[in-house]
């Protein structure tokens, strides 16, 4: 295995299916408000406004000081997406950076399993504000670490486009706007019934959608409302579905080169290479059908050497050495992969979660004619995710000395601690699944101060409520079976027969293939469940209109106030609280509020607007104030300015600071301990290093020159309120230019946009790591007396020597990303009809990240997982009432070669992949009042690049990946009609 640390810069370690969609592309016109961002005016061939603004300040024009992307969800249709998480996951939104989706149910993730999040520049979630209609999203999911908006809980049916703001935004939104906004702008008046009908089909079966919605709505002289229903139903997908996850192997190559594959484990019994090994980080098997043992004289297997064995595999054909018994381990055999590692039943494992939800939203307003014509209005948003994985689980199941269930050919055995026998059993498949409750209230009223001057104030209180579910041995139940006493009919039962206790199956050759009593899993193995629950209340006032003229145009302003509140309540099971999950964490119950209030103001000034070399120049500032319960104040701002010399060009920059509060998780987050491999214990053999702080640390606490830890180094994991844990912050600057040339109708209209941007993420929530903490204490010269991060480390078991480490969330990390966004567009009549190009590319400059701040940073970009390069091109032709679009969505090439000082001529690990394509076609004709549209996403069948084992985590051979897709070449079609 590779021994480096810290591969993921990625905050998915806190924690795109296919997509081309535009950036800056054309948008529906809408009346601007001081709440939502302000779309594009309305024209297929107008590129006059090729960015929106991000602003609380009411405007009728449309450039923006920031860099704004905006899709309509006529567009998705047409790209074949089935949800807004599609959408916002997808290359064109993320440039490639890593998310938290469908791919993910296996895995610890924030959010729990099923959870749905985006990021923008790389930088994770939580750094990402999403908004509805220009106001907060609450987080949603499961278990304690439940800090981010879940795309599932979206009314699809009923956003009208997303706008996409690539730039820090705190003094406009406050925290958790350090990479960026996404603002999700539902319809704002619907007249009339629409159905709508989605269907995908996918080659190989499993991972297809189907999605059912109702919009309707009406408007009348003093007031509206519309509302939708949709059900969204998703079919699981699992490794067996598709060939390339049916056999994962190492995929390395001989020291002395070849093919890649070519150092693959042979089986012995099949001549073909081994899957689902046991080799390392990626290989992903487990040992089964083995029993393990102290040392014993026996007969080797097909592959093995010696005489001697502690792991042995049942051979009925045995008859000497131990009796029915093959070696497969320990003594001269050091090849642990002769040993039974692959179940067929492994391949029932989730590659893609299914998942069913139903989603409710009604909106409303209702014209006053008092107070300014004041509006009151509301919405409400109800959601319900049903989710579920299936996974695999291996059974280590520990026969005691003496035990009668221990055959009389094994009765002498001595695995150690107490064990006679140690069974390795493939259990089979087990099952988790999650059930989220959303809900989000709103209700509000705006009007006018006066001619110029208006209002908005709202009331909103968001809820997720979510029980999740696995199945898992329970510790004192497996204890209680297997202290057995002979029944007197030949079985055996328990010596404690309270809670109906079952007796464990007597150890036999059926026993260590599986094949498990019933009446004895139903006893031992059970579904335990938890419950989290999450609730946000805001309360927020604006005013906005002009505060006096200039030559130039009026200075326009807006100012406001705002409080929320959040709280958090995770209650895991009682058996995960009681430790009584059979080799897995302990978690305690994670709960925490959190409140803040704020003010905010904004200005816009127009210092030039139609006169020579300055059509148009106008600044921007905006300043927030920010006092939270958990750390104190602090303050963000944000300076910007647009400059027109002429009409085909303009110029954009901004500069300012944003925040991002600690996370309720990172501040509350319950005691959840782990184990790191006793290999970590930095005493082991400090004799080797005399001299050195190292070795001084080790020698005062007894410890022999040849030390050897023997126990796993537990590690527990909390929140960091008690540490004093306060907010990052980030400075950001963005500039760029947007090129508009104007040529003659037969050449067709073409704009460009490139933008510079610059993160620069200070005092990071992160955890330090247990192997870190040890790391930095023991090297420390003065050692426990200094405190420092020996505070965390607990003195050592006087019985064993064992070590604990407390990882709680501390400020410590840095994130710097740097890089240029492109685009491209272009539009001209083309025959009977007009064709619409739009090109973006987005290449990184930067992706670093440090622990600590004498640490270097560490440039990831490029590398697995991090690409410095990612794009797309959209190309859209329409005639009369047909649409038709080709897409292409590309991900660069990336190495992690040189991050590992490895050769990539030599190295016996494949650590590249080439470039990525992946291409959609689709069609839509548009009747009176229907619609259809039909298409192909990933038209040639892609499938992920591979890699070797060893560092990365891995599905079959390829690499844990959002970008890549994973369900394959996809037909979709989509139906609509409106009464």
């Amino acid at each position: 295995m590779i021994n480096r640390t810290s591969l993921s810069r990625n905050p998915l370690s806190y924690a795109l299916a296919t997509a081309v969609l535009l950036s800056a592309a054309p948008a529906f016109a809408q009346s601007t408000t001081t709440e939502t961002e302000s779309a594009t005016k309305s024209s297929a061939t107008n590129l006059e406004t090729v960015t929106v603004t991000g602003s609380r300040i009411s405007r009728d024009v449309f450039n923006s000081v920031s860099p704004v992307q905006v899709i309509t969800r006529e567009e998705t249709t047409l790209a074949g997406f089935q949800s807004t998480a599609g959408v916002l996951q997808s290359t064109a939104i993320t440039a490639g950076a890593a998310q938290i989706n469908n791919a993910y149910g296996g895995y610890v993730t924030n959010g729990g399993p099923g959870a749905n999040t985006v990021g923008l520049r790389g930088l994770g979630p939580t750094r990402t504000l999403i908004l509805m209609n220009g106001r907060r999203v609450a987080p949603a999911g499961t278990r304690g670490s439940v800090g981010a908006a879940d795309l599932n809980v979206l009314p699809d049916a009923m956003i009208d486009r997303v706008e996409v703001l690539k730039d820090g935004a705190s003094s406009v939104y406050g925290s958790d706007a350090v990479a960026g906004v996404i603002n999700i702008i539902t319809k704002s008046k619907v007249d009339g019934v629409t159905f709508e009908a989605r269907q995908t089909a996918t080659d190989g079966g499993g991972g297809e959608e189907r999605r059912y919605a109702i919009v309707a709505g009406t408007t009348g002289a003093s007031g509206h409302i519309s509302g939708s229903y949709e059900y969204y139903n998703r079919d699981g997908l699992t490794l067996a579905d598709r060939e390339w996850t049916r056999c994962n192997t190492d995929y390395r190559r001989l020291p002395t080169g070849g093919g890649w594959g070519g150092a693959d484990t042979i089986d012995p019994l099949t001549g073909q290479p081994k899957c689902y090994p046991i080799t390392g980080t990626g290989s992903n098997g487990v040992t089964i059908n083995t029993i393990g043992t102290n040392n014993l004289t026996g007969v080797a297997a097909a592959g093995a050497r010696g005489t001697t064995f502690n792991r042995w595999r049942p051979n009925s054909a045995v008859t000497t050495g131990l009796v029915g018994f093959e070696g497969v381990g320990g003594g001269q055999t050091t090849n642990t992969n002769i040993r039974d590692t692959f179940d067929p039943r492994t391949l029932n494992r989730s590659l893609i979660s299914g998942a069913e939800t139903h989603t409710a939203f009604l909106q409303g307003g209702l014209d006053l004619g008092v107070m300014g014509d004041a509006e009151a209005y509301f919405e409400l948003l109800g959601n319900r995710r049903e989710s579920e994985q299936t996974g695999y689980r291996q059974l280590s199941l520990d026969y005691l000395r003496g035990s009668p269930l221990i055959p009389s050919n094994l009765a002498s055995s001595n695995f150690g601690g107490g064990v006679g026998v140690r069974a390795f059993i493939g259990f089979g498949n087990d099952k988790s699944s999650q059930k989220v409750d959303f809900f989000k209230g709103t209700a509000g009223l705006r009007g006018n101060l006066s001619s110029t001057w208006d209002y908005d104030f709202a009331l909103s209180h968001s809820r997720s409520d979510a029980d999740y579910t696995m199945e898992s041995f329970l510790t004192d139940r497996l204890s209680k079976s297997l202290n057995v006493v002979a029944d007197g009919a030949g079985g055996f039962r328990c010596v404690d027969t309270s809670d109906g206790c079952v007796a464990a199956p007597r150890l036999t050759s059926a026993v260590i293939g599986g094949e498990l009593p019933r009446a004895w899993t139903d006893y031992v193995f059970v579904p335990v469940t938890g419950n989290t629950l999450y609730t946000e209340t805001t309360a927020n006032i604006s005013f906005s209109g002009p505060l006096f003229s200039l030559p130039h145009g009026d200075v326009r302003g807006a100012f406001g106030a705002e409080w929320r509140r959040a709280k958090i309540d995770d209650t895991p099971s009682i058996h995960s609280i009681n430790n009584n999950l059979y080799n897995l964490t302990s978690s305690t119950p994670t709960r925490g509020t959190d409140s803040v209030k704020e003010v905010f103001g904004e200005l816009e000034i127009p210092v030039l607007s139609g006169v020579t070399a300055a059509e148009e120049l106008t600044f921007n500032v905006s300043g927030r104030w920010t006092d939270y319960d958990s750390y104190g104040s602090d303050h963000t701002y944000k300076i910007g300015g647009l400059w027109t010399p002429v009409s085909w060009v303009s110029f954009r920059a901004s500069y300012g600071t944003s925040y991002r509060a600690p996370a309720l998780f990172e501040q509350f987050l319950g005691a959840t301990s782990g184990f790191l491999s006793n290999q970590i214990d930095p005493c082991n053999n400090w004799g080797s290093d005399p001299g050195t702080a190292l070795a001084r640390n080790c020698a005062s606490e007894g410890l022999a020159p040849d030390f050897q830890s023997t126990q796993s180094v537990s590690v527990i994991q909390a929140g960091g309120a008690e540490s004093g844990l306060k907010a990052e912050t980030s400075k950001n600057f963005t500039g760029g230019i947007v090129l508009q040339p104007e040529f003659p109708s037969a050449v067709g209209d073409i704009s460009l946009a490139v933008d510079y941007f610059d993160i620069d993420v200070s005092n990071g929530v992160s955890r330090a790591g247990g192997a870190n903490l040890l790391e930095l204490c023991y090297n420390s010269p003065d050692f426990r007396a200094g405190g420092g991060f020996c505070r965390l480390i607990d003195p050592r078991n006087p019985v064993n020597n064992a070590l604990t480490v407390h990882d709680s969330y501390v400020n410590l990390a840095t994130d710097k990303v740097r890089g240029l966004d492109f685009t491209l567009r272009y539009t001209r009549d083309l025959g009977p009809g007009s064709l619409r190009a739009t090109a973006q590319v987005t290449r990184f400059l930067e992706q670093s990240n440090k622990l600590f701040a004498d640490d270097e940073l560490i440039d990831y970009n490029g590398m697995l997982n991090t690409p410095d390069k990612s794009g797309t091109l959209d190309l859209v032709y329409t005639w009369n009432k047909w649409k038709f679009r080709y897409g292409l969505e590309w991900i660069n090439k990336m190495q992690s070669y040189d991050y590992y000082e490895l050769d990539a001529a030599t190295s016996v690990y494949k650590f590249d992949v080439p470039s990525y394509f992946l291409h959609a076609l689709s069609t839509e004709y548009k009747g009176d009042k229907w619609s259809v549209v039909a298409g192909v996403r990933n038209l040639r069948n892609e499938t992920p690049p591979v890699i070797s084992s060893g560092a990365y985590s891995r599905v079959g051979n390829s690499p844990l990946y959002s970008g890549y897709d994973y369900v394959g070449r996809t037909y979709f079609v989509n139906l609509s009609k409106s009464f």
